[in-house]
């Protein structure tokens, strides 16, 4: 096997969230403290406690190509724009290289929402029968694979459902592939859109949903009066190369993967660790890969979903890893803004990882305004951006059954 010890390069960036449907949008609105959240508009919730998301609006469904937007779900076909973009911006030739470009995918459920209606179709008319295209919809493969499809790409295609951490994971795979020579380049790619009420129910059933009505309320990480996550949706990408076929084609380098971390609590399917072992070892691990120490990181975009024992946890281990003062990086939750975009959440916000170290704007954790006194010690950024001359940003993301994401990015430097 080739295997490179080039840097890991970022070309292109693609977001789609419910601020925004492409990357300067999404920056753009999120730096100015806009919020995606709002009523649920997909489906009645008079019988549900839950009456707020983050839902995508002003999506360019049109502007995809017609078998891709007939064909697929929402989250592909989030996940399709978003690869559209940041292929785009890294101009990189898919027809000249196809065998040599690779895409990896994290989705946390796929096609629920497509399965959840399908069945009620079913149940309401009685019909036995439905459209042959039902199964392609709902794999979490097939987000990938119509991209490969669109573009002729033959170089690894890989998916990866690891939870609330499925975009990161996506990065992490990316980079292994890169690394161990399988690719020069890998759209490392995220999907998600589970609006629907069967998840709606079963997450307001775990309390893991914020019943709060006021959608400027509802999302608010670290703050004492937080009471739940908001679901979100969306996709992210990234173009993802080796440096040195980067360089040699004369691409626009925006910035560098440093490293990238994952591991397991071992603990439960849906708390984390209380004592936040699995957390700190990530972040630790991440560091130890990067050759960081704690005090180089300039800021971090916490998972901070706005559940009472996430937070806590999340803001100890922080403490615990980097420390507190001056010397301890700035912290901001996005999904404040975005709500949480499960696999998407993790490409997203390694975007804004890497325009904070770009522009040294930092985002603020926005609707948050009183800091439970077991996340202080931690500097979270509220009530608007920061300003800072960073260099290293670390994206976090965590989810059910433990899983732990940390990814290390950079501004460009030879």
């Amino acid at each position: 096997m080739n295997h490179t010890t080039d840097r890991i390069v970022i070309t292109g960036m693609g977001a789609v969230t419910p601020i925004g449907c492409n990357v300067e949008e999404y920056w753009k609105n999120l730096i100015a403290c806009k919020s995606g959240i709002g009523l649920i508009s997909r489906f009645p919730t008079d019988d549900y406690p839950v009456k707020v998301a983050a839902e995508v609006t002003g999506f360019q469904k049109d502007a995809l190509p017609k078998r891709v937007s007939r064909d697929n779900a929402l989250f592909a076909q989030f996940a399709y724009a978003a690869a559209e973009e940041a292929i785009a911006q890294s101009g990189i030739d898919c027809e000249a290289e196809a065998n040599r470009i690779g895409i990896t995918m994290g989705t946390a459920m796929s096609g629920v929402a497509e399965i959840a209606a399908t069945q009620a179709e079913m149940t309401a008319t009685g019909t036995s029968k439905i459209s042959p295209k039902f199964v392609p919809k709902t794999l979490g493969n097939i987000a990938a694979a119509q991209i490969a499809i669109e573009k002729h790409l033959g170089g690894p295609c890989m998916t990866v459902s690891t939870a609330c951490s499925s975009g990161a994971d996506a990065i992490k795979m990316a980079q292994m592939l890169l690394a161990g020579g399988e690719a020069d380049a890998i759209i490392a790619v995220g999907g998600e859109s589970i609006l629907c009420p069967v998840v709606t129910s079963s997450l307001s059933m775990a309390k893991a949903l914020s019943t709060t009505e006021d959608p400027t309320k509802a999302c608010i990480p670290f703050d004492i009066e937080r009471n739940g996550f908001v679901m979100g949706e969306g996709g992210g990408a990234l173009v993802l190369e080796t440096e040195s076929h980067a360089v040699a084609r004369g691409a626009k380098i925006l910035g560098v993967v440093v490293a990238a971390s994952n591991n397991t609590d071992g603990y439960h399917i849906t708390s984390p660790a209380p004592d936040g072992h699995g957390a700190i070892g990530c972040m630790r691990d991440a560091l130890r890969k990067a050759n960081l120490q704690p005090s180089d990181i300039g800021y971090i975009n916490a998972h901070g979903t706005s559940t009472p024992m996430g937070d806590t946890i999340e803001a100890a281990a922080i403490r615990e890893v980097f420390g507190t003062g001056d010397s301890s990086p700035l912290v901001s939750s996005t999904k404040g803004a975005t709500g949480h975009l499960m696999g998407a959440g993790g490409i997203t916000e390694t975007i804004a990882c890497l325009m904070a170290c770009r522009t040294g704007i930092i985002p603020a954790t926005i609707g948050t305004s009183a800091i439970d006194p077991a996340c202080e010690g931690v500097r979270i950024v509220t009530g608007g951006p920061a300003r800072a001359n960073i260099r290293y940003a670390m994206s976090n993301a965590f989810g059910f059954g433990g899983q732990n994401s940390s990814v290390i990015v950079s501004n460009y430097t030879l």
